[in-house]
């Protein structure tokens, strides 16, 4: 074994603590398991923007309790030297069903009382919202949320929120990993909870604050309706994570009598027993709620991911008849879907001054159209919920409130009481507007045809492709920006914009900048409203594409065959292009 790696394992058995770690590690070094032990011990887990996350298990490689004592030593160091009244303010600290979730998040709560801070740990599991619901509401300088969302049983992950409300962005990233990096090199010092509530140090999020975050979601002044909620019938799940019961109450108080929820996928389960992978996206993760909805031939078939930041939803077909299989009577909605219909319906109910929305660059430019058309102003940002949050609180004036965010990955924000993608209110959202179509005897599939034939149909579609490309050869990137087309797939170019130089080039040479963070993006916009936008992988010779088409709807059209004419240009459009990219 190299001599390096030896070092390592010694200094970190010296720091463990945890006896089944420090055996875990002993056990492998007695096998001989040089390969698993450089996998380990090669590095430490890398901590960005959205904290970190990986496989439980021993080693800084891996998600343990060492790792997240000497993580909370480092966001503790780095907050007091920022945030000039960080240790009065506190930290809030939360955490999800997994195995390990309740274990982290006590350590972190160690960790930090034993720096001097103050903390609000929640009693019980709590989904991601409503964490980052509590920085604002509690007044906190940040908060911490041991969650790995959708990733598979095998993993867990730590989030750090800042006093903002919203996940940290550069630079609190790397100035976060610097002190993590000094964290590890000697013991993390901890106070024990009991003695920590005993001097003040720590209090306990009880009921009383899980109620908060429920009345300020019905109090939402965006999510008041009219409507007749008794008309809606949906099946949930929450997809063995910790959304259930605020769900649940959520419906009841709105007035939804009509919820049959999944039993077998209702209640934390670190296991994820009836999903391959808990993330509502993946095929064949909906199956149970489909059938559930099926069954009660219910409107809906609504979705949490297991810490409730996200939300799916499959919708009942109009020639559904109860013969059919539940994935024939049921569609599910793509993310972009659920972001234009949330988007509109809440522009239809805002107030003057609260007309400010966001997406990312690759989610539709549908909402982006849809604003415009209302006199509201849609703005842009990078991928990332982070910066969707971050750009939509420094855009909001008095006379231009924040209103609605989404990304296309099931992301959604309503409002500004919580500063990143709440699976909840979202919920509560689409909802209320399925019951207001139902009050006029419309259907979600009668408003999605009213914004298509108003704007056109917009259908978007993401492909990674694996490229040929030599070792030491330039990068797709790099290629990319040296052919300088002036069409793309038989379109013609109207513009590109070049994220990491923060300029955009039209085909008649004129030039403007880019208000967004550098990023090795390209997107083109090219005739007929067809976009594509390529993210050159910096590790790998592949590219992610990110394809739009837009095509009209003619009168006599319905939206079946709209869909049709769309997929089949989409289809011709993904495959010249990647006929067209250097080493495909």
């Amino acid at each position: 074994m190299q001599t390096q790696i030896q070092a390592r394992i010694k200094h970190w058995l010296s720091l463990d603590s945890d006896a089944k770690s420090r055996a875990e590690i002993q056990a492998l070094v007695d096998q001989g398991a040089q390969e698993e032990l450089v996998a380990r011990f090669a590095g430490r887990l890398t901590f960005g923007t959205a904290g970190i996350r990986g496989v439980v298990g021993a080693g800084p490689m891996r998600m343990n309790r060492l790792v997240v004592q000497q993580t909370s030593k480092g966001v503790a160091e780095y907050l007091k030297a920022q945030v000039e009244n960080a240790v009065s303010r506190g930290v809030v600290i939360g955490y999800d069903g997994r195995h390990d979730s309740k274990q982290f998040a006590e350590d972190a709560a160690s960790v930090l009382t034993a720096a001097g801070f103050k903390v609000f740990l929640t009693s019980k599991v709590a989904p991601t919202p409503l964490v980052a619901f509590g920085v604002l509401h509690l007044g906190a300088a940040a908060g911490i949320v041991v969650t790995a969302s959708h990733n598979p049983p095998q993993y867990n992950g730590y989030k750090v929120y800042w006093g903002n409300g919203a996940q940290i962005i550069p630079p609190h990233d790397t100035g976060i990993a610097a002190r993590i990096e000094l964290a590890a090199n000697s013991p993390v010092d901890m106070l024990p909870l009991e003695t920590a509530v005993e001097t003040g140090k720590l209090v306990m999020l009880e009921e009383d604050y899980y109620q908060a975050y429920r009345q300020g979601v019905l109090n939402a002044e965006v999510l008041q309706s009219p409507a007749r909620p008794e008309l809606v019938s949906l099946a949930y799940t929450a997809m063995h994570g910790v959304g259930a019961e605020m769900a649940e109450t959520l419906l009841k108080d709105i007035g939804v009598t009509q919820v049959y929820s999944v039993a077998a996928q209702r209640e934390p389960d670190g296991d994820f027993p009836t999903v391959n992978f808990p993330n509502p996206e993946e095929a064949g993760a909906m199956v149970l709620v489909m059938a559930e909805a099926h069954k009660h031939g219910a409107m809906l078939a609504c979705a949490n991911d297991p810490d409730a930041d996200r939300f799916a939803v499959a919708v009942r077909k109009p020639a559904a008849t109860p013969e059919m299989l539940a994935s024939e009577a049921y569609q599910m909605l793509t993310g972009d879907q659920v972001g234009v219909l949330l988007g509109h319906y809440l522009l239809s109910h805002a107030s003057d001054d609260q007309r400010l929305l966001c997406c990312t660059i690759v989610s539709s430019s549908l909402l982006t159209r849809i604003s415009e058309a209302c006199g509201a102003r849609c703005e842009t940002t990078l991928t990332g919920f982070k910066w969707l949050t971050n750009v939509g609180m420094s855009k909001q004036t008095q006379e231009n409130r924040f209103l609605f965010a989404y990304e296309e990955a099931l992301g959604y924000t309503v409002g500004s009481m919580v500063w990143d993608k709440d699976g909840l209110s979202a919920l509560v959202a689409f909802v209320q507007l399925t019951a207001e179509l139902a009050a006029k005897g419309e259907t979600l599939w009668d408003r999605l045809e009213t914004i298509y034939r108003q704007y056109g149909y917009y259908l978007n579609r993401q492909v990674s492709i694996a490229l040929s490309g030599e070792p030491g050869a330039p990068t797709i990137g790099e290629q990319l920006r040296a052919l300088d087309p002036s069409e793309i797939a038989g379109r013609a170019l109207v513009s590109v914009d070049d994220i990491s130089l923060g300029v955009r080039r039209f085909a008649d040479g004129r030039e403007e900048t880019i208000d967004l963070p550098r990023s090795d993006v390209l997107i083109y916009r090219l005739q007929g409203n067809a976009r594509v936008i390529v993210r050159p992988s910096g590790t790998e010779p592949k590219v992610k594409c990110y394809y739009e088409v837009v095509e009209p709807f003619g009168e006599q059209e319905g939206l079946a065959d709209v869909q049709r004419r769309a997929e089949a240009a989409m289809a011709e459009f993904v495959s010249r292009h990647q006929a067209g990219l250097p080493n495909a």
